[in-house]
């Protein structure tokens, strides 16, 4: 099927709560504007540097996320346009989105990442490391970001009772922590959930989905 069509299908079958992030990493212009023309609006990008470069080419009502591990000495390049960043899991990231935004004059929308797989390779954070950090007095001082919600991402597995444990977590976490609201601390998105499980995220509570393969098909990893 063509990636409007793609689009279609999964749209079709996604609640209504539920944001379609089209993850875009390594996908070349032709293919985001067959999405744009089909109606998507949000992409999701993992290199800062290639999402600048998409920004620069593509139509202005793009909301543009970083899913990606955010590097502290990068992220002033997309300060003045992103919209979300997903993968927020240090404090010292923090402050450094804060101080670029204000450059900017902005308040970006932040998720913090939460740990819920068991692979070593995935970054987040402890419910406690969290819980710490929006208690501080150095959180509250941060004027131009804005949590939003949680992230996470599963162990890759096929084992289906480990995939929803986690999601389980995730969401229960989400819970807890949503009672804490401050100013710059404001849970509503759970973002979990992609092409392989993005289905039985949402039955755990996700409303925000990150979908590639599914929309543009297989990712080509030398671009």
């Amino acid at each position: 099927m063509s990636i409007s069509a793609n689009l279609t299908s999964i749209k079709s079958g996604l609640p209504e709560n539920v944001t379609l992030v089209a993850v875009s990493k390594t996908k070349p212009i032709s293919d985001l504007m067959e999405a744009y023309n089909a109606g998507q609006r949000i992409f999701g990008e993992n290199k800062i540097q290639e999402m600048v470069e998409k920004h620069e080419l593509l139509p202005k009502d793009i909301q543009w996320h970083m899913i990606g591990h955010v590097q502290r000495n990068k992220d002033k390049y997309m300060a003045g346009f992103v919209n979300l960043i997903h993968g927020v899991d240090n404090f010292k990231l923090l402050k450094e989105i804060n101080k670029e935004a204000e450059k900017h004059n902005r308040v970006i929308d932040c998720l913090f990442q939460l740990k819920i797989a068991e692979e070593d390779s995935k970054f987040g954070m402890t419910q406690e490391d969290i819980t710490s950090i929006i208690n501080s007095e150095a959180f509250l001082e941060l004027q131009n970001i804005n949590i939003v919600g949680l992230m996470g991402m599963a162990t890759f597995t096929d084992n289906q009772a480990q995939i929803k444990k986690e999601f389980s977590y995730l969401k229960s976490t989400f819970d807890t922590l949503k009672k804490q609201q401050t100013k710059n601390f404001n849970l509503k998105i759970i973002s979990m959930g992609m092409s392989g499980d993005f289905e039985l995220a949402i039955d755990y509570g996700s409303n925000m989905v990150r979908i590639g393969s599914t929309i543009f098909g297989a990712r080509n990893y030398t671009n």
